[in-house]
């Protein structure tokens, strides 16, 4: 049997050595198969890869990939599992915030048939404003999206070897990895853990990644904005139709003597507002169609020392 890790890394050349040490005492050492990790650098303009590159050297185990610029954490999970070669792979984060013996948990839930195992946080370490908009994301992916998406949701999570083909076959871009796992149905597994606060470095989990994580989860796996915009339409030519009756009344009547500029300054202003949202959520399904059409690569991996004993370039 053979396990891999996976761990994406971005600027995280301060941890990656303590995390090495973490994983050696309470993984490698308790074992007795064969394993791997696979440290793939998402575009780290730090020291990350020269880090990597030196744990390689002291364990011929430790598989550094670098891509050729940041890609984001799904392509990057992605070039992971397709270049890890275990019987289940563990993806797991580089910031020491998930205790490492939740590995050795996962792989018994592995083995007792589950093809996949989430470990999903049970309480979080961390400030109220991390806490509540993750609430808020899961919350909402739960409502419109994925029903099964855990209360709390999940990071960490070991995927069986078939579970990782399916996911290579689907070939999506500007998604969720977490959301195609979930999506795919297989028999799942939960493990649970408190999630640590931050000790080394600071997270590079920007608000304008998490917006973008939302949109990628709720264009991919929702019909929630597309259904928002037909609502807003119908509601838009309701009330249309019926202020029209309502001003043909009154006009009738002779209650208008002079016709109402605001009224009319109103009416034209949230029908641009209408008209503008309904381009925009169009648009990001038609870029999202234009993106997917191009058949671009995930990533590119710029440097792989486990290639033919030196680096090579490939998609």
């Amino acid at each position: 049997m053979k396990v891999s890790i996976v761990i994406p890394v971005y600027y995280n050349e301060d941890n990656l050595r303590p995390l090495y040490a973490d994983i050696k005492e309470k993984f490698i050492d308790k074992i007795d198969y064969d394993y791997e990790i696979v440290l793939v650098n998402d575009g780290s303009k730090d020291k990350s890869y020269e880090v990597m590159k030196e744990l390689a050297k002291a364990d011929p185990h430790v598989k550094p990939i670098s891509l050729s610029r940041n890609f984001g954490s799904h392509a990057a999970c992605l070039c992971g599992l397709s270049n890890s070669t275990g019987d289940c792979v563990v993806v797991k984060a580089a910031d020491l915030q998930e205790p490492t013996e939740l590995i050795l948990d996962m792989i018994d839930s592995w083995k007792a048939g589950n093809n996949v195992v989430l470990a999903c946080r049970e309480d979080r370490e961390e400030s109220r404003s991390q806490v509540g908009f993750a609430n808020l994301y899961y919350w909402l992916v739960r409502k419109t999206s994925l029903p099964n998406m855990p209360k709390h949701g999940f990071d960490i999570y070991l995927l069986d070897r078939k579970v990782i083909k399916v996911i290579e076959e689907l070939d999506e871009k500007n998604s969720a990895i977490t959301g195609q796992i979930l999506w795919s149905g297989f028999r799942t597994g939960i493990v649970y853990y408190t999630r640590k606060a931050r000790k080394v470095g600071k997270s590079k989990w920007t608000l304008k990644k998490k917006i973008r994580l939302v949109s990628d989860t709720l264009f991919s796996f929702s019909t929630l904005p597309i259904r928002i915009l037909e609502i807003v339409g119908v509601l838009s030519f309701v009330i249309g139709i019926v202020w029209a009756i309502v001003v043909l009344v009154a006009k009738l009547a002779g209650n208008i003597p002079v016709s109402g500029f605001t009224t009319l300054f109103i009416f034209n202003l949230l029908s641009f507002g209408v008209t503008m949202l309904s381009m925009g959520i169009l648009g990001e399904y038609l870029w999202r169609t234009f993106d997917a059409s191009r058949n671009r690569p995930p990533y590119i991996i710029e440097d792989d020392m486990d290639k033919s004993g030196g680096s090579s370039d490939e998609t």
